[in-house]
């Protein structure tokens, strides 16, 4: 059974801090948003990263020997021209 201390003390102490009772600005939405905001900070990045470099597979060669390979494969260069294109190529890199 509650006295009447007890009965007039609890409401006089939820009115001293109501944050305690759970009420208040709505603090609880902040922590979600901000976890919302780091997740889409990494996610930017990683998308930025891969559009700025591209996938691995479509960067092409080292450099020269790269075009030099494009080129052989959309049949701008037949096979002995590349072969003889290549070794300056790989002549170069030694």
């Amino acid at each position: 059974m509650l006295n009447t201390a007890t009965a007039t003390a609890v409401p006089a102490a939820l009115a001293a801090h109501p944050y305690a009772a759970g009420g208040g600005p709505g603090w609880w939405i902040v922590f979600p948003i901000l976890w919302f905001l780091l997740f889409a900070t990494v996610v930017f990045l990683i998308a930025r990263r891969a559009r700025r470099y591209g996938p691995p597979w479509a960067r092409g060669g080292a450099g020269g020997v790269g075009v030099l390979g494009e080129r052989y494969a959309r049949g701008e260069i037949d096979e002995a021209e590349y072969r003889q294109r290549l070794a300056v190529l790989k002549e170069d890199r030694r």
